[in-house]
């Protein structure tokens, strides 16, 4: 008996014939939906005017150029802040989850050796770096990115720091993004089997080689598809830029809207490339891990054993050499 039939009854003809009508009725049902409370709206007011859709989909219409040049700069703008807020969100979040298993490893230790006040020193010092940093995870996944972004545009330049509006929208991006990485990765290092670290110490490995070379790659496998969706996250979250005035997609998309009164036209395309774009890092991300699934089967293949006959031969060769 297939697995797949313990899981389930497979369906019969009748069973099939039932799912296909309804499948075909409920289609219909969502067809005749949209045509009569989505087409005929628009359509009765005028939405699907070329005056409307030509500076975007007709090449020769007078602003049509200057449209997508414009919303080239905000495309490009977009992508530069979050590959930016990506990179350094799965750095500094790789290094939050690595410290805070350190300390929970160092929370377990005594010290036993060292003098009593370097000992009481030392897990005093773990502790309240154990507690900052939790602080900091609680506060900074709390907040909305919004006011992430908003404080660190603000907050920066009252201490002298001055930079360049992406900077402010990366920085702001790249605190609350990964800290929530940085919670994934912890997650998914404390959710492997205690047999990894107890094989990790039987061989000699210390607790940070332990973190680097066994839990920290199985983690990052493990939680692919979160750490992607954090990521699509990420790049949808640069539209928030607007409040800083960075001039990403939905900002330029806002100044075409102000200059040529179509909000539904432009907000249609700018949501179309917005799809596309996640739908292509959804499908790399299920490339890499179809790829990394590829691996462990490799990996955990055996190595195939010559044939008998092979190794009669070579047996038999070895022995004439040798004049035995």
């Amino acid at each position: 008996m297939s697995q797949q039939s313990v899981l389930y009854d497979v369906p019969g003809p009748r069973q099939k014939r039932i799912t296909l009508i309804t499948s075909v009725v409920i289609a219909i049902g969502l067809l005749a939906g949209a045509y009569y409370f989505i087409y005929v709206p628009l359509d009765d007011k005028g939405q699907f005017a070329m005056e409307l859709w030509g500076p975007l989909i007709d090449p020769s219409n007078e602003y049509f150029s200057q449209v997508w040049d414009r919303i080239g700069t905000g495309v490009k703008n977009t992508l530069t802040a979050a590959v930016l807020a990506i990179i350094t969100s799965l750095v500094v979040g790789t290094l939050l989850a690595v410290l805070r298993i350190q300390l929970k490893e160092l929370n377990r230790r005594r010290f036993v050796g060292l003098a009593t006040p370097l000992a009481y020193l030392l897990r005093g010092l773990t502790i309240a770096l154990t507690t900052v940093t939790r602080i900091c995870v609680e506060v900074f996944r709390g907040l909305p990115v919004v006011l992430t972004i908003f404080f660190v545009a603000r907050g920066l330049p009252e201490f002298g720091v001055s930079m360049d509006t992406l900077w402010y929208l990366v920085i702001g991006l790249t605190v609350y993004n990964s800290v929530v990485i940085g919670e994934i990765l912890r997650s998914g290092m404390e959710g492997l089997p205690p047999g990894q670290r107890e094989a990790a110490a039987a061989i000699g490995l210390s607790p940070r080689q332990t973190t680097m070379i066994v839990l920290l790659p199985q983690a990052y496998r493990i939680m692919l598809p979160a750490l992607i969706s954090q990521l699509v996250v990420v790049l949808k979250d640069t539209s928030l830029g607007f409040i800083i005035s960075y001039e990403e997609t939905l900002n330029i998309g806002k100044q075409i809207i102000g200059a040529l009164s179509n909000p539904i036209q432009v907000y249609v395309v700018i949501a179309v490339l917005f799809i596309a774009v996640n739908y292509s890092l959804s499908k790399l991300a299920q490339y890499v891990q179809r790829r990394l699934a590829r691996g462990r089967k490799t990996a955990g293949t055996p190595a195939q054993q010559p044939p008998v006959a092979a190794l009669v031969a070579q047996a038999e060769g070895a022995g004439g050499g040798t004049g035995i």
